[in-house]
């Protein structure tokens, strides 16, 4: 897959969009701040939706092979917001060949951490309908 890191955050900044979330801080954004880190452990997006929050990473096929993901995901599915004490949604950017070994791994987790987790594909023609759109017929002349 011809994809770079960048494009696989923006997709996944683009998923918070679709799922309501307005983003608050993102990795490889020109904008934004980077996210700190929870925990002992990096993250690369930060979102909001009204009093929810979410946070995204992304995994590659190293990330799928270390030995302390799952620890990873335990700690960041289990998070909850101060004010509001609600759980933290954690969205998982894996690209879609690796998609089955990501739902795999996250399916080993207990019910109510599965249920915090959310897996997002990404393809490498994920960003393409957003640029299909520049080159449409000129409805006014």
């Amino acid at each position: 897959m011809n994809i770079s890191e960048r494009e696989i955050i923006d997709s996944l900044v683009n998923e918070f969009w679709r799922l309501g979330y307005f983003t608050l801080s993102r990795r490889m954004g020109k904008y934004l701040p980077e996210p700190t880190a929870i925990g002992n452990f990096k993250v690369d997006v930060v979102g909001r939706q009204r009093d929810k929050y979410a946070v995204g990473i992304i995994l590659n096929l190293n990330d799928l092979n270390d030995l302390n993901l799952i620890e990873k995901i335990k700690y960041l599915a289990s998070r909850h917001s101060k004010s509001s004490r609600k759980p933290v949604t954690l969205l998982v950017g894996v690209p879609e060949y690796y998609h089955k070994l990501a739902k795999q791994k996250i399916s080993s987790l207990d019910g109510e951490l599965k249920r915090n987790v959310k897996i997002v594909k990404i393809t490498e023609n994920r960003n393409a309908h957003l640029h299909q759109n520049k080159h449409t017929e000129v409805l006014f002349s």
